[in-house]
């Protein structure tokens, strides 16, 4: 069933208790659960970043200047708040975290370096790496 509405969401409740075998009150009790335990965190649909004005894809690799708590609070709070940062992870090796960030081109990617990221405090340098041609691009989770 996880399978199945990872691939399509919209699919009804009897359209989804047919495709896995399960009555349509067995499915809605499943989700529900599922929901509720946290698994489903949300249902959403995915747009084309081309032709939602978002051409461009740039990994950022940021360093902090110290990993006090008020330094990584401060970050993270700078994360949540711009729609541009679609996925930031903490990581080992040579940065602290990398940044995936979509933007209309290249302009755009400078005025939110320059104007964002480089403006916080507590950002030591950032290193950037833009996308060149996206080779697999999946939402699905390997069940």
């Amino acid at each position: 069933m996880l399978r199945q509405i990872q691939q399509d969401t919209s699919l009804s409740l009897a359209e989804l208790g047919e495709r896995v075998g399960m009555a349509q009150s067995t499915v809605w009790r499943k989700l529900q659960e599922f929901e509720s335990a946290g698994l489903i965190r949300g249902r959403v649909a995915l747009l084309d970043p081309r032709l939602a004005g978002a051409r461009l894809c740039v990994f950022a690799s940021i360093t902090l200047e110290d990993h006090s708590e008020e330094a990584v609070a401060d970050f993270a709070r700078i994360v949540g708040v711009h729609p541009e940062i679609l996925e930031c992870h903490a990581v080992s090796g040579t940065a602290d975290y990398i940044l995936k960030i979509r933007v209309s081109d290249v302009e755009a990617y400078e005025q939110f370096m320059t104007h964002v990221l480089l403006r916080n405090r507590h950002v030591r340098s950032v290193v950037s790496s833009f996308s060149l041609r996206e080779v697999k691009y999946a939402t699905a989770l390997p069940l």
